[in-house]
């Protein structure tokens, strides 16, 4: 056993100090860096194995884990830190913490699981936590809470419902649980909480849904107020960010980080959903809504900002990129973490400003094809009328 295992804990002390590059890939917005900065593989050996000879002498994974991706992120006393979601072999999914001091490579996954009070017999799995630090002193971090419908029939295994779980902390050590949020919606998934207070009352970005995979008669990001996050409750919920026909937010849209305060409004990174041929396709988009009213979109730019590329195309589910963990620093970086086909952990480092020109230069999508042609040709003539070669 000692001989496989010095192998194995070489490996991985191999990997997780292992330095990140940048990926050559370029568009001026942000760069990408070509290792993921965590995997299943990154998971410490005591974790998943058994490190007793006398118990498992051959050296066997008892406690598999299969992906860690959708990570929260906060920064605190100068530390990074991504509160993932760990997916076992079993197909359940929990909470791990994992810290970094540069943001990019070197994360290391630090004590224990996290415990989530367990305040519902019926609660199955929950995952993709959302931190936010608020300003009334406490982290909150809104996760989805899911269990199996009651409604359906015996033999119906896979309907579920969704609900927004709630916890708050002081330290990532302690964790309170609240109720789960209340709305008028059947099911509840992406659910961000506003780091500020708006006229006194808690604002939150949801996306109501009808079932646990259709999001139904309701289009889109939502916002609502709540009174309290100690039992928070939602009785309206408005459109923010709608789906729209041929986008790629036509079959759904989310919510993903905590928004970021700008002198020229408040950032907000969310996921986009189209249907191809071969699945769905998720997609990360941007908006901007005004600082003093965070109600109204103020720039929409098209497209999106971050969609999965070469090796990011390949996982547990293809063809997909999601956030819910984005650092935006003091000095203007901003540390955007995603997660590829539900596998593994990336990172996209640029500024608060460079978001900022990419948000008001990019044209919005005028949702037509002829009007999209129309936009590529002035931007065509208005360089080749400025001099530039067209090459």
């Amino acid at each position: 056993m000692k001989k496989k295992y010095l192998r194995e804990l070489e490996k991985y002390n191999k990997l997780i100090s292992r330095v990140n590059v940048v990926s050559d890939e370029y568009n001026g917005i942000y760069k990408r860096y070509c290792y993921p900065v965590l995997t299943r593989k990154h998971v410490p050996l005591s974790w998943r194995y058994d490190l007793n000879e006398e118990s498992n002498p051959n050296f066997i994974e008892t406690l598999g884990i299969d992906a860690v991706f959708n990570p929260g992120a906060i920064e605190l006393s100068g530390k990074f830190y991504l509160v993932t979601r760990m997916e076992g072999s079993d197909r359940k999914s929990f909470f791990a913490i994992a810290r970094s001091d540069n943001g990019i490579d070197n994360f290391k996954f630090i004590n224990y699981p996290v415990v989530i009070p367990d305040t519902n017999p019926y609660e199955t799995n929950l995952y993709d936590m959302r931190l936010t630090k608020h300003e009334d002193g406490f982290i909150y971090g809104i996760f989805c809470s899911e269990r199996k419908d009651p409604s359906v029939e015996k033999g119906d295994l896979s309907s579920a419902i969704a609900e927004a779980g709630i916890v708050r902390t002081k330290d990532l050590k302690t964790w309170e649980r609240m109720p789960n949020l209340k709305t008028t919606s059947p099911q509840q998934r992406n659910v961000v909480l506003h780091p500020e207070f708006v006229n006194g009352k808690y604002l939150l970005y949801t996306r109501p849904m009808d079932g646990f995979i259709d999001t139904g008669s309701e289009s889109g990001i939502c916002f609502g107020y709540s009174d309290t996050m100690e039992n928070a409750i939602i009785k309206k919920e408005t459109v923010l960010s709608p789906r729209k026909y041929h986008t790629i937010t036509e079959s759904k849209n989310g919510a993903g980080c905590v928004p970021i305060k700008t002198k020229k409004g408040w950032i907000h990174i969310a996921h986009g959903v189209r249907n191809t041929a071969v699945g769905l396709r998720y997609v990360i988009y941007l908006f901007v809504t005004d600082l003093l009213n965070p109600e109204k979109v103020i720039a929409a730019p098209g497209g999106y900002l971050i969609a999965p590329f070469g090796e990011e195309r390949v996982g547990d589910v293809s063809n997909v990129v999601f956030t819910n963990g984005v650092i935006a620093r003091r000095n203007g970086d901003v540390f955007i973490y995603y997660a590829s086909c539900d596998t593994r952990i990336h990172v996209a480092t640029t500024t608060v400003d460079l978001l900022l020109e990419y948000a008001y230069a990019t044209p919005s999508d005028p949702l037509r094809s002829y009007d999209c042609v129309q936009q590529r040709i002035e931007l065509i003539k208005r360089n080749i009328e400025g001099g530039v070669e067209n090459e």
